[in-house]
């Protein structure tokens, strides 16, 4: 494939863009200038870097983020900044976006992608994948508050009763609530449902991926192919419904 094109591909510009960035000879390959735009090159596991600063390619791009408070999934967000401003332009340029979304105030483990493909497969209804949150309730949650959650509680928008996998808890006032589905502010609701009121939600849990203890808000890593294994090894249900992010 043309380097020009590679680097296209991976959202350095339109193809004049880069072809202007590569004789201007800001693109090395192996530690060495190319400044031909149309030099061949196997784009299959190709490092590479611009203006010193190291690129691999990437056939398709999956990210996971520390998605920290007061910031949008949207690509186009409207009241607080937006998590794709966290990431590297060229991901916002090669048309990343969020699988799933969580609140404005929600923070913890957030996926983003530019497969379209793999956004449906985590969000589909026949996947049911794991979602761990991490709340902090105003109250202390009883005994009996955790087992209605997981025994089911009705939200106002639905007649049947909706219920968490787990509730496990972790202190007086904080648990981790592991749902499938999910319903706009389903959380939220939950509790609420269950006479008690959520002041903070971390999500700590997609599937097998857990959010990484070190990783900071706002910080973020690429996913591999042995994450993206884990995703799926674990924490996956049988088909049902599904909903929006909770």
């Amino acid at each position: 494939m043309q380097l020009e094109r590679i680097l296209q591909s991976q959202g350095f510009g339109t193809r004049k863009e880069c072809r202007a960035l590569i004789r201007q000879g800001r693109c090395a390959v192996n530690a060495e200038i190319i400044d031909d735009p149309f030099a061949e090159l196997a784009p299959a596991g190709l490092a590479f870097a611009i203006d010193g600063e190291p690129w691999r390619y990437r056939e398709k791009a999956y990210v996971l983020l520390h998605k920290p408070a007061d910031t949008e999934c949207s690509r186009s967000p409207r009241g607080y900044p937006g998590v794709l401003s966290l990431l590297p332009r060229p991901l916002y340029e090669r048309g990343m976006q969020s699988v799933g979304r969580l609140d404005v105030d929600t923070t913890g483990l957030l996926l983003l992608t530019d497969d379209g493909a793999f956004i449906h497969a985590v969000t589909s209804p026949k996947r049911k994948v794991n979602k761990v949150y991490r709340v902090t309730a105003k109250h202390p949650m009883t005994p009996a508050m955790l087992q209605q959650l997981v025994d089911g509680v009705v939200l106002n928008d639905a007649p049947d009763p909706v219920a968490g996998i787990a509730a496990v808890p972790v202190s007086d006032t904080v648990f981790d609530l592991t749902i499938r589905e999910g319903r706009y502010h389903q959380v939220k609701r939950m509790v609420a449902a269950a006479g008690n009121r959520v002041e903070s939600l971390c999500r700590i849990a997609v599937g097998g991926l857990t959010l990484p203890t070190d990783m900071a808000p706002g910080g973020w890593r690429w996913l591999e192919e042995e994450d993206l294994k884990t995703l799926w090894g674990a924490n996956v249900g049988d088909p049902g419904d599904d909903g929006e992010e909770a």
